[in-house]
């Protein structure tokens, strides 16, 4: 007894060896990675508060010798950035609102109400995600021609407020709610637009939140859309509007970093707000 008991000592501290070695190439590649992936923002920022001439001097400076925050005010005062960032956050916060409310409905019919062929038609609607962007892109802007929405901002907001993958995260979402839950809402005579809203949204912040980032986040970078749809200069988006520090001669490369960050700021900010129920509504989601 006693010979096991000190012969399986050492295979212990061997082990734990093993395991803390272990660890530590696990933490340095993931600090490794890490660096690496944040080495571009990095980059970014310090070549916003350069010169022209400093910015792609080697061996890199990534702290200046002169903090020139004048870049910022240039980017500001040179063009119209600031109308280019209402358009763009009008568009962001109306398309997500939109997309929030019609994916959580399309959701609640899915996974709540029983219909014939209900499963067959999420599938088909689910699929439609597999259509490249590119393949849809000449029928929509026929679509949006007969409108008359082109050069407007409701053809990117219209086209952006539907969205496969949004009803797909809701209707997953949604069929981890009891279904005796709805069933008690029910007898108390509660109706299906009341169960929605007074039971089934409240329940759903941390699908909403995910929804919020990605919907956001891709009207926010949007850079084909309003390429393809807006022409007046009034209109453009902050994708759009960078173009200007870009000439056919010259790019003016230290406001145009100084615009990529001024133009970053607000997604950081809606990923700091809503990172706790994003990260609930990936992990309830991918459940399933």
């Amino acid at each position: 007894m006693n010979i096991a008991t000190e012969a399986s000592v050492p295979a212990q501290e061997v082990n734990s060896k093993k395991i803390s070695r272990g660890k530590i190439i696990r933490y340095l590649l993931i600090i490794l990675m890490s660096v690496v992936m944040i080495l571009p923002f990095i980059w970014m920022l310090s070549s916003s508060l350069k010169a022209e001439t400093e910015i792609f001097g080697f061996p890199i400076k990534w702290i200046p010798e002169t903090f020139r925050w004048e870049n910022y005010t240039k980017v500001w005062t040179a063009v119209p950035f600031h109308l280019y960032y209402l358009n763009t956050l009008k568009i962001a916060v109306i398309t997500t609102i939109l997309v929030i409310i019609n994916s959580s409905l399309a959701g609640y019919a899915f996974a709540k109400i029983k219909f014939p062929e209900s499963n067959r038609l999420f599938f088909i609607y689910v699929a439609t995600m597999m259509i490249p962007y590119q393949v849809m892109m000449i029928p929509q802007f026929m679509l949006m021609k007969q409108l008359g929405l082109v050069n407007s901002h409701w053809a990117l907001i219209i086209l952006g407020a539907f969205n496969p993958f949004g009803v797909f995260l809701f209707r997953q979402f949604f069929l981890s709610i009891p279904d005796e839950l709805l069933e008690a809402a029910r007898i108390d005579g509660l109706s299906e637009f009341g169960i929605y809203w007074r039971i089934i949204l409240p329940l759903s912040k941390p699908a909403i939140a995910t929804l919020v980032i990605f919907s956001f986040m891709h009207s926010w970078n949007d850079f084909l859309g309003p390429l393809i749809y807006l022409t007046s200069d009034h209109l453009y988006t902050l994708q759009l509007g960078i173009q200007h520090f870009i000439t056919e001669y010259n790019t003016e490369y230290a406001l145009l970093m100084a615009a990529a960050v001024s133009a970053i700021v607000p997604t950081i900010i809606v990923y700091f707000l809503a990172q706790d129920h994003f990260i609930k509504g990936v992990a309830n989601t991918g459940i399933k």
